[in-house]
């Protein structure tokens, strides 16, 4: 498959798939005489593989460790299992930390309306820091 259908099937720019032939990720790519890239029947998947694990947080080192090597017989799936819950425990403390964030934005917004009419911004904004400071501890 050329790179242009590949383009097509995935919905990923060429200038992106290039990309990821570079970083080694697509593992070795055929060449036709006139310098065109053949690309093997598995790298969609690959490339799915890739765009995917990415929208959940993996860098593309991280990716390049998960994914079988060229001449590997398959995945090792004890280490993509680990992998995955080890990014799922990651996604959990984000979450948690965001949901700490989220009150603590709406405590600051309840604040300022509550107190911030017509006042002098630096006290507001003093006071409800000071509000949200107490509110940790």
């Amino acid at each position: 498959m050329n790179i242009g259908a590949l383009a097509k099937e995935t919905g990923l720019a060429q200038s992106r798939i290039r990309y990821y032939e570079a970083m080694g990720l697509l593992g070795p790519v055929q060449r036709e005489a006139n310098g065109y890239r053949v690309f093997a029947q598995g790298s969609r998947q690959i490339l799915e593989i890739i765009t995917t694990a990415q929208e959940a947080g993996f860098s593309l080192d991280e990716i390049r460790n998960l994914l079988p090597q060229p001449g590997a017989a398959g995945w090792d799936l004890a280490r993509l299992v680990e992998s995955l819950k080890g990014k799922l425990a990651d996604i959990e403390i984000l979450q948690a930390k965001l949901a700490c964030k989220h009150g603590d934005l709406a405590a600051l917004i309840a604040h300022i309306e509550r107190e911030g009419h017509g006042g002098d911004c630096f006290n507001t904004a003093e006071s409800a820091l000071a509000s949200l400071r107490g509110s940790r501890r």
